[in-house]
């Protein structure tokens, strides 16, 4: 449910979260991005960084310079002009992505727990258009809504000590991609040549909260590798639509 009036909550003695919802649900993560979309257009005396999530926003302020009430006021005041954002064309980042083999290793339990084959697998998981809720937990990583629950799978008993950069994978009912390598419990279904996140790069993050992910299946593994290179040398061009 999308609350009429913000909630906030106090975090400490220089922020606090302003709730706008209780769920997750695209509806509510617009109004979040209508609100930090206000707070980067319109900027609150005092308050100096934010951090969008699914359903509220931390805003960090200045006690010296403005009070916890004040800034509620002022959060309230912007919600109130701000207008919905997103809510029309989708804009769909392209995810090119080799499934199973050695790059998606537990595609077949995927598969098995599911009672479908890998194909389906597949087809189901590269059918849909995924909305990234928000941004975090290593950089580049993206919150992302929308898994069919034909695909659900609980995460591995045991998760592995380190999981490669593009990886993709699925936990319970979300999916999502490993822009560095890090440890992780989640069923690996396949490998993206992409690099979500590249700090040479002028803009290190590929994908911002407000995207949609399309995962596009790629053929063989010499177009894998092939697709590696034109990343190495920098020659490759990220396919964005809008529709």
């Amino acid at each position: 449910m999308i609350y009429d009036k913000p909630k906030f909550f106090p975090a400490g003695d220089m922020a606090l979260v302003a709730e706008l919802g209780d769920a997750i649900s695209p509806e509510i993560n617009r109004k979040v991005r209508s609100l930090t979309d206000a707070l980067e257009q319109d900027s609150i005396p005092g308050v100096f960084d934010f951090l969008p999530t699914y359903r509220s926003v931390l805003v960090y302020y200045d006690p010296i310079i403005i009070g916890s009430v004040e800034v509620q006021t002022a959060i309230a005041e912007l919600l109130e002009s701000a207008s919905e954002v997103y809510s029309g064309a989708r804009h769909i980042v392209h995810i090119p992505t080799l499934y199973g083999g050695d790059m998606g290793p537990d595609i077949e339990f995927v598969a098995q727990h599911n009672g479908i084959d890998e194909q389906e697998v597949i087809r189901i998981h590269s059918g849909a258009d995924y909305l990234v809720y928000m941004m975090g937990f290593s950089p580049g990583f993206a919150y992302l809504g929308g898994l069919d629950e034909q695909l659900a799978t609980p995460r591995l008993q045991s998760p592995r000590t380190e999981i490669p950069a593009g990886a993709v994978g699925i936990a319970e009912t979300q999916t999502g991609v490993y822009p560095v390598p890090s440890p992780g419990g989640w069923q690996l279904i396949g490998r993206t040549p992409l690099r979500l996140f590249d700090p040479t790069r002028d803009q290190p993050v590929l994908l911002s909260a407000g995207d949609y992910v399309r995962f596009v299946p790629i053929k063989s593994q010499e177009e894998y590798l092939y697709i590696v290179k034109q990343v190495e040398s920098g020659d490759y061009l990220v396919t964005e639509s809008t529709e």
